[in-house]
């Protein structure tokens, strides 16, 4: 039961921080593109990388860390559900360029952010 204490929470801060995020973007950038889909994948890729390192190395404990910051912070702020709506509505709408770049941006720089946390934090998977 604790471990769902932290997920609620961990959820509920993750949620929050991609409202906080998606707003900010479409308000700067507009709706032309899902940028904050992709933003927030990218950090929370490049976190869950840190997260993961950090508890391989035994600098955390894996519980109630992992709960917390993993399953619910960075599970409530990133999203593939989303990514995959906006994907979809861009091929409806026939922009086959944005939908292929939206594709390759978030696959190819979240696999990028996730190595690259997990390089700063010096781990090497053996």
């Amino acid at each position: 039961m604790n471990n769902l204490i932290f997920v609620a929470i961990g959820g509920a801060l993750g949620a929050s921080m991609r409202y906080g995020v998606t707003m900010l973007m479409v308000s700067l950038l507009g709706k032309g593109f899902p940028y904050a889909t992709l933003l927030v994948n990218v950090i929370g890729s490049f976190f869950m990388g840190i997260l993961f390192s950090v508890i391989e190395h035994g600098m955390m404990s894996d519980l109630p860390w992992r709960s917390l910051f993993g399953i619910g912070l960075l599970g409530a702020f990133t999203t593939f559900s989303t990514f995959s709506l906006d994907t979809l509505l861009l091929l409806q709408d026939g922009d086959w360029f944005k939908a292929i770049l939206n594709i390759s941006l978030n696959v190819v720089v979240c696999v990028f952010a996730a190595w690259l946390g997990m390089q700063m934090m010096g781990f090497k998977h053996s």
